[in-house]
């Protein structure tokens, strides 16, 4: 592994780089400001939560159109220019008041590049760059996930409680533009665009084909995998998104609950090494069947849960769903597509997901608005977890036996 990362350090930390700075717009770091925006706009749970909706949909639509872009331009112009438009995104943050127009214009930008393009960008150089350790690749350049959320959680609440939550946006948007952009630009200047002639940036997939995203469609593992695409980006958001609620529903305090972040990510970066690990030695599909029943289980806990250690517990067991996800999808992906159109088969995936964590606020928060609280709609959350895990299972068997005949 230490030799591995010698080797490919300049494309692994780019790669990390990429995932820990989509915490500026993923919605755990977002909603750490839910109380402070609901109460200058003027928003109820419900009015926030189909805002975010609306805007992080508009952001997936744009992926699905946009996304292909990774395999046109090169990283070391597409990642530095994204980098600066999400900078842009912070400053609005930090400067707009008063419009709710604007601040669903904002959150859109937010969401398109922190948790869209920046994953994107990050995954679709992974499965390109790398093929026998995929895996590996795949799960260090995944560790920027779990890191910022592991650092930035407490800290953000910290500094929002020192310099106020508009001028914390404004230290974001100076970090984008004058660190993250120029950083990345830096790693990737010499880059190793999708349009290289070597091998293993041309594998081929499923039946020896180099798969296109129309092609996939068609194919019946993709309709099969919309729900496993769904979930864990739905759950995992809301999870986050109605932190504050819960905080109220449990009596506890932000400040109570941010080491529960720390479990998560713990138990993410753990997870994602083993998944990694085991996608390379036993073929990434294995990992269909189990990845989702911590994650049922962890939504449930947070039911019942009366004291605040119990939050911790739930999101640590949430976590490892998470890691192990990180890993599937950035390998599975390239194992069973190929990756000479690796970027549109990436963003119709990454759009599946971004929908999920839209619909997730919207829907949860117009079920607390009808007086059904969080704690209640998480147990319904763990048993669709559980029963999705026996359809998993049946996938991972038909395509077992198609890979085994390619």
């Amino acid at each position: 592994m230490l030799t591995f990362f010698r080797q490919n350090k300049k494309w692994l930390a780019a790669g990390f780089l990429l995932t820990s700075s989509t915490a500026f717009g993923q919605t755990w770091f977002i909603s750490l400001f839910a109380g402070f925006i609901r109460e200058d706009y003027g928003l109820s749970d419900g009015d926030w939560g189909s805002l975010y909706t609306v805007a992080t949909l508009s952001a997936a639509a744009l992926m699905f159109w946009r996304g292909s872009v990774a395999d046109t331009v090169p990283l070391s112009r597409l990642a530095p220019i994204t980098a600066l438009v999400f900078a842009a995104a912070c400053l609005a943050m930090s400067f707009s008041s008063g419009s709710v127009l604007l601040l669903g214009i904002t959150l859109f930008v937010l969401r398109f590049c922190g948790q869209g393009m920046f994953s994107h960008i990050a995954m679709t150089a992974m499965g390109r760059w790398f093929e026998a350790r995929r895996g590996q690749a795949v799960s260090i350049a995944n560790l920027g996930h779990p890191t910022s959320e592991m650092t930035l959680s407490i800290l953000t609440v910290l500094v929002v409680a020192i310099i106020g939550w508009r001028p914390t946006w404004f230290a974001v948007a100076i970090i984008l533009a004058l660190g993250v952009a120029p950083v990345l630009w830096l790693l990737l200047r010499d880059d190793r665009s999708p349009q290289g002639s070597g091998e293993t940036q041309m594998m081929t997939g499923l039946m020896g084909r180099h798969w296109r995203r129309r092609d996939a469609v068609r194919h019946w593992l993709m309709p099969a995998l919309l729900p496993v695409l769904l979930t864990p980006g739905f759950i995992g958001t809301v999870i986050f998104f109605q932190q504050v609620h819960i905080a109220e529903v449990k009596g506890w305090t932000l400040v109570e609950m941010a080491p529960g972040y720390t479990a998560f990510a713990t138990a993410t970066v753990i997870s994602a090494f083993l998944a990694g690990w085991a996608a390379d030695r036993f073929g990434s599909q294995r990992l269909l069947t189990v990845f989702l029943l911590p994650m049922g289980l962890g939504i449930a806990l947070v039911g019942p849960a009366d004291q605040v250690i119990a939050w911790y517990v739930a999101l640590g067991v949430i976590g490892i769903t998470q890691g192990t996800a990180s890993a599937l999808w950035g390998v599975l992906l390239p194992d069973i597509y190929g990756t000479k159109h690796l970027g549109a088969i990436r963003s119709l995936a990454t759009t599946v997901m971004v929908i999920s964590t839209a619909i997730g606020p919207g829907v949860t928060g117009l079920l607390i608005d009808a007086g059904i609280d969080f704690p209640t709609q998480s147990l319904y959350m763990g048993l669709w977890c559980f029963g999705l895990a026996i359809g998993c299972a049946l996938i991972d068997r038909r395509l077992t036996r198609e890979l085994r005949a390619a």
